[in-house]
């Protein structure tokens, strides 16, 4: 078994190198990655190997504000879709993407795969989580951001939430 988990350590570590992401080793045979994106700017993953089972936690989003129903519905509609990895939520409301892999199965390109399923619906699906599940936020930040005279820039986005133009933007 001890010759099962070290072989699954040295796919998880190649599958890192490989992929020139940043990562470190917080205990034995546990890993924190920092998944770059480009709506939702980073995105942190934890891979744990056990005895019989790598597992991956990834934290999404925290609890919608509003919309719940809505919310967690296209949470579950979208996990139909996913490979290796599930939407899961916690006690709190907070959802994150989650996977469990069988040792024998783990292989650096299964946990490229892996990772790049993590990227496509965490950071993927970014933007249509916040519309669902924070769209009275967005609005109100827009209006502070206007009333003081700050970019809106990072709201491009969401634009249709708050009937922005280009010239309605100030320091856009």
């Amino acid at each position: 078994m001890a010759e099962a988990v070290e072989a699954v350590e040295q796919a998880v570590e190649q599958a890192l190198k490989d992929a020139d992401l940043s990562w470190e080793r917080a205990e034995d045979g546990a890993y924190v990655v920092a998944l770059p994106g480009t709506r939702k700017l980073s995105t942190t993953v934890s891979l744990k190997v056990g005895r019989h089972t790598l597992s991956l936690n990834a934290f999404v989003v925290r609890r919608p504000d509003e919309n719940h129903e809505a919310f967690y519905r296209w949470l579950l509609e979208r996990n139909t879709r996913l490979y290796g990895v599930a939407y899961a939520i916690d006690r709190l409301g907070d959802v994150y993407l989650v996977g469990r892999l069988p040792l024998a199965a783990v292989t650096p390109d299964e946990v490229d795969r892996l990772l790049g399923s993590v990227v496509e619906n965490a950071d993927g699906s970014f933007n249509t989580l916040l519309e669902l599940g924070f769209a009275s936020a967005i609005r109100k930040e827009y209006e502070w951001r206007t009333s003081r005279g700050e970019s809106t820039r990072n709201l491009d986005a969401f634009a249709h939430l708050t009937r922005a133009t280009g010239a309605d933007r100030p320091g856009a």
